[in-house]
């Protein structure tokens, strides 16, 4: 069932949402300051790639005050855009019966949009539920 929900995702607009993040890191990765950034938007581009079921969890020891001060600088350089342009299709997605998934994966990607730093995406291994 994840499969038929990433492959609808794909064709309704995950497919451009992906090459869009993927073109913003090898942006961002020009600059020798950009690279954790450019990191990062890789992250939410494979997110954006296949949302269902997939998880952003936290990694506890990853980073620390570094990764801290990371998602503040990311919140103010870019990440709270992406984050509220996330939310605004999850909330227009979540209008309609049929868009409610696509729409809590937009919900999932605007979490990590607004703090990338010190979470990682892990495989979910459901093959009879659908995983939000």
């Amino acid at each position: 069932m994840n499969l038929l929900l990433n492959i609808l995702w794909l064709i309704c607009g995950g497919f451009l949402i992906c090459v869009e993040y993927i073109l913003s890191s090898l942006l961002l990765m020009v600059t020798i300051i950009g690279i954790p950034f450019g990191f990062q938007t890789l992250k939410l581009s494979m997110l954006a790639l296949c949302p269902f079921g997939r998880e952003v969890r936290s990694c506890p020891g990853d980073g620390g005050c570094l990764s801290v001060l990371m998602n503040i600088i990311w919140i103010f350089v870019g990440g709270i855009w992406i984050s509220l342009s996330h939310l605004a299709f999850g909330v227009l997605l979540c209008i309609t019966i049929i868009g409610i998934p696509f729409g809590l994966q937009h919900f999932k990607l605007a979490g990590l949009a607004l703090t990338p730093f010190g979470k990682e995406i892990v495989q979910l291994l459901y093959s009879d539920r659908i995983i939000l």
